[in-house]
């Protein structure tokens, strides 16, 4: 397969670029900055600079031409302000999945975040809180789309603790942590089971082997 990854240099990204290109997938991901293409290139993939901030629908669609599917990763990341988080968590993901349409790009996996769906409890952090409902926003938004078979993603509190290769994923799981290694493992399997086009789910540490889990998710 052919997989576009937008937020290509993030840490869940380059996770997923290697493992893609380990079982022999062609993936490129998108960057904002050209001092990060090495890194993506030591992951196996080709760097493709273009910045969802301010591209258009057409310029993102020409990177997505000719893919099986599109995965979109990028945040505005640490230190973003709630600005920020709108145009990169919401906007972007908009973008990226209106260049998916565009392109017939059907596949459209996204990585979101616990506790999306609801309003910040009181007294949450204003620039998390904001965080928050832009992935909300987008989520909503990707849902609607009747162009897209697309999964989304929702993984509890993230480590940098080895993967253990074992999750628990399902529609609900309750709070608790999990590796970016086993969720970029778990998005490598969903990138393979369509029979998960059409679920929010969240995601982890657990006891399920990660293919095991994301097949549980597809029968039910």
């Amino acid at each position: 397969m052919r997989i576009v990854i937008a937020g290509g240099h993030g840490q869940i990204a380059l996770r997923l670029e290697r493992l893609l290109h380990a079982r022999g997938d062609e993936v490129a991901g998108i960057v904002r900055r050209p001092e990060q293409a090495g890194d993506l290139l030591a992951a196996g993939a080709e760097p493709v600079v273009c910045d969802l901030e301010s591209a258009s629908v057409g310029d993102v669609a020409r990177h997505l031409e000719g893919a099986d599917a599109a995965v979109f990763a990028a945040g505005a990341g640490p230190g973003s302000g709630a600005a920020r988080k709108d145009s990169v968590d919401r906007g972007a993901a908009t973008l990226f999945a209106d260049a998916a349409e565009a392109a017939g790009v059907r596949r459209f996996v996204v990585v979101s975040s616990m506790g999306a769906d609801r309003e910040p409890p009181e007294g949450t952090d204003p620039v998390f809180a904001a965080y928050l409902r832009a992935k909300g926003a987008a989520d909503a938004d990707v849902r609607a789309r009747a162009g897209l078979d697309w999964t989304i993603l929702r993984p509890g509190r993230l480590t940098d603790d080895p993967g253990a290769g074992q999750v628990t994923l399902a529609d609900a799981t309750g709070r608790g942590a999990v590796s970016r290694d086993d969720v970029a493992a778990v998005l490598a399997a969903l990138l393979d089971e369509p029979g998960t086009a059409g679920r929010t789910l969240e995601l982890i540490g657990g006891d399920v082997p990660v293919v095991d889990a994301v097949r549980n998710v597809a029968s039910h």
